[in-house]
């Protein structure tokens, strides 16, 4: 395994040590997101956890921190484990696009972004994710019908997230396109797509491994809570 690719074992830790560190939040060994962008974050000394978990508890009430179980003091309380399949993608997709993609970047624009992923997706996307890379959109009769863009960066990855479709309109190939769209952009930056997709969302597997996505390693997101 290349050094590089070994960081994705890690991705909040590094993609706040490298490209996304004017996002984050640091006590000692552990850094998070700032809450209004992505309730994420990541450590490499466990027992230096617990102290930067109450402080960042004192900001958000809910988060997550991806990758080895934190340890943490009886104020703060586990939610749950959410086990994901990290997926990478090591070559362009090659198929037509038939439909007019729209990079989201008005104030409008990113208000319908956050509606729709908040509608389909609610607890992930915060007030300024849209702020942390390209999201891109596919409208109909003037209404965001379907979005994907970029959430967590590192120098040689750039994490694919929010692939959302609104329910009156899946099953027309709309996240397909997207996701083309999406990762086409990142190869150009000399950068490889990577996601995380929930273990238990087969349907979504199932077309991230049809495009060609292989699943590198199950990760968990651990869900803290403040008590």
């Amino acid at each position: 395994m290349q050094p590089e690719e070994k960081k994705l074992d890690n991705p909040v830790w590094y993609s706040l040590n490298e490209e996304h560190g004017k996002f984050s939040v640091v006590y000692n060994q552990i850094r998070f997101y700032h809450p209004e962008y992505c309730p994420f974050g990541g450590f490499t000394e466990e027992d230096n956890t617990s102290i930067g978990i109450n402080k960042y508890a004192l900001l958000t009430d809910h988060f997550y921190v991806v990758g080895d179980k934190p340890s943490f003091k009886s104020k703060i309380q586990l939610k749950n484990e959410l086990v994901c399949n990290q997926m990478l993608l090591k070559e362009p997709l090659d198929f037509e696009s038939t439909e007019c993609i729209t990079v989201l970047k008005t104030i409008n624009q990113k208000q319908d972004l956050f509606n729709l992923v908040n509608l389909v997706q609610p607890g992930y996307f915060k007030s300024k994710t849209s702020d942390l890379g390209n999201y891109y959109g596919i409208y109909k009769d003037n209404k965001l019908i379907a979005v994907t863009g970029e959430r967590m960066k590192m120098n040689k990855f750039t994490e694919v997230s929010a692939v959302v479709t609104h329910p009156e309109f899946t099953g027309k190939g709309y996240a397909k396109q997207l996701i083309k769209h999406t990762t086409t952009q990142i190869f150009k930056e000399n950068k490889t797509p990577y996601l995380h997709v929930a273990e238990s969302n087969y349907g979504a597997i199932k077309l991230y491994e049809k495009l060609g996505f292989t699943t590198r390693r199950k990760i968990s997101f651990w869900n803290l809570v403040r008590n």
